[in-house]
């Protein structure tokens, strides 16, 4: 068993950094959060590498929809970040209806340079049911 302390705290600068990028899809320095060998599970996403992570979240917001996220918790510890917030898709297809689903995020910070995302581990939605 493990026991850990975390505060509730405002957001860091570097995750909101992340999540600019995605929303304004720039995707530059703001995964450089990430150690160059993180590795994300974004739902059943198994991306291996800063430069992976950054590569394929590009190509699935490219797919069709804009993104708006906003952090409604931030938890913090020394080698765990636990986010909560939600996200706002607008689709580029006009027929669909813009969806608001809740996130939760897990971000493991790297043991030998522990201001760097070493795993990432996050659930969106669903967007419907």
């Amino acid at each position: 068993m493990t026991t850990m302390t975390f505060t509730k705290t405002a957001p860091p600068q570097w995750l909101l950094d992340m999540w600019k990028e995605i929303d304004d899809k720039t995707f530059g320095k703001g995964f450089d959060c990430f150690a160059e060998d993180a590795i994300c599970n974004l739902g059943v996403a198994d991306w291996h590498g800063r430069e992976t992570i950054r590569n394929n979240l590009r190509a699935f917001i490219d797919k069709g929809f804009t993104a708006l996220h906003d952090v409604v918790e931030y938890w913090d510890s020394p080698s765990l970040k636990i986010f909560r917030g939600t996200v706002t898709m607008k689709f580029d297809d006009p027929k669909l209806p813009m969806v608001k689903p809740t996130m939760t995020h897990f971000f493991y910070m790297d043991k030998a340079d522990p201001t760097k995302v070493k795993h990432w581990y996050g659930a969106v939605g669903p967007t419907g049911f």
